[in-house]
């Protein structure tokens, strides 16, 4: 499904990625995990072919070396690969209803003709989760999971055949989390996407991901089957990420001082 080899990227004299070699396989899932500012966001981003590669090959069904894509491998690019932010709310045009913005996303993709394409935006929405009423809705009146349902549902149009998630978990509650890990897995069963999925947050993983790569200053550190490399991890990095995971029945720590009610 995809294929990434030896991928580097270069800022002047910093280097952001190192030879990052992986695959992800037909209807796979695999994690890219490590804190900020280790590479995991700028591989993810050469991929989609946001980013021009220093060197290194990303083959997706189309065969890539260095060099920046032209308009029309970049849009052939965007029908094999998705990409799902953060912040779904600043992806989001606040002014465009949400059905309007997939009926959008369709029309770039895909010619339909117009009953057609109303039908493809109601079952887009329905896979996600949201209904009429919510079609009718301006970002503003969702909820941030539902707004990131509205993202997936977007890309997503494009029937690709990898969604990247960057970071996309990050700015919901821990119960939103977890309804939106059970909708991609979902779609990962239904439709036969595959998952590449970038955090740092190692719990979500356990429940997302088959492999993980552990990236450090822009180099992959460790990498193997997620229930390997999270139940015994072998670097020290992964030792240290893995130990920050809160465990059950953890609870915060109030600072000493302060008044309890």
């Amino acid at each position: 499904m995809l294929e990434v080899r030896n991928l580097r990227k270069e800022f002047g004299d910093f280097v952001a990625v190192d030879d990052v070699t992986f695959s992800l396989p037909e209807q796979g899932s695999v994690a890219i995990v490590g804190e900020s500012g280790s590479g995991k966001t700028t591989t993810a981003r050469m991929i989609a072919g946001l980013e021009t590669p220093s060197a290194g090959h990303v083959f997706a069904g189309d065969e890539r070396g260095p060099g920046r894509l032209r308009s029309r491998e970049r849009r052939a690019r965007g029908r094999q690969i998705q990409m799902v932010f953060q912040d779904p709310y600043a992806s989001l045009d606040r002014r465009q209803r949400v059905g309007d913005a997939v009926a959008e996303a369709v029309g770039l993709h895909q010619h339909l003709s117009a009953d057609r394409s109303r039908a493809r935006v109601a079952e887009l929405l329905d896979m996600v989760g949201l209904d009429d009423r919510q079609a009718r809705s301006l970002p503003k009146a969702l909820s941030g999971g539902q707004r990131q349902r509205v993202a997936i549902a977007r890309a997503l149009a494009a029937e690709p055949r990898i969604l990247i998630l960057d970071e996309a978990l990050a700015a919901l509650d821990v119960s939103i989390q977890a309804q939106i890990l059970a909708l991609l897995s979902r779609i990962r069963t239904d439709t036969g996407t595959a998952l590449l999925f970038i955090t740092h947050d190692l719990g979500a993983v356990r429940h997302i991901s088959d492999d993980v790569l552990v990236m450090r200053r822009g180099r992959v550190v460790e990498r193997g089957p997620v229930a390997t490399v999270l139940g015994d991890p072998q670097d020290l990095y992964t030792q240290r990420l893995s130990a920050s995971i809160p465990k059950p029945g953890w609870k915060p720590r109030r600072r000493s001082g302060m008044a309890t009610t």
